[in-house]
């Protein structure tokens, strides 16, 4: 599968090794760009990532970013889709666009709250039916991306 404008996936201070690898993997398998932002909890040497990814960081296109505010600058025409619990609109209701930049915060703490409450209609959440209280990062990366993906028919040929 490869995309003429592809998605991007924008991890925002990860701080779990195996989740950044997971993901580096999900974005492999999609051709969606991956975007690291601000400061590390891991080494991106560290053997855990690349346990989690594999054999395919060949196929990551990962870029690293000192905080968001540059790599929105850097991508003044994107729109960025934000994701947070905390957030009124479920991710199924968000009508995706080849390009987006979707974006999660760190594990323990999410995106910031001022973040998300001054970008509602940009804002995401995944329902949580059962008491569990959230998902795992790279769980939730994969959830989001894909609906992405099956609204712009990206996986009709896949």
């Amino acid at each position: 599968m490869s995309l003429e404008n592809p998605f991007h996936i924008v991890l925002v201070e990860p701080e779990i090794p195996p989740n950044t690898g997971n993901i580096a993997r999900l974005c492999g398998a999609t051709g969606t760009v991956l975007h690291l932002v601000g400061k590390l909890g891991f080494s991106t040497d560290d053997r855990y990532l690349k346990r989690a990814g594999l054999d395919y960081w060949s196929e990551v296109d990962i870029q690293y970013w000192p905080d968001l505010a540059t790599l929105q600058r850097e991508y003044p025409q994107a729109r960025f889709i934000f994701t947070s619990k905390k957030a009124q609109r479920s991710y199924i209701d968000m009508e995706f666009r080849p390009g987006d930049f979707i974006v999660f915060g760190k594990e323990t703490k999410g995106l910031p709250q001022e973040l998300i409450e001054s970008n509602p209609e940009r804002s995401v959440r995944i329902p949580i039916i059962g008491k569990v209280r959230s998902l795992n990062l790279s769980t939730s990366a994969g959830i989001v991306l894909y609906e992405a993906l099956r609204q712009t028919g990206a996986l009709e040929d896949a």
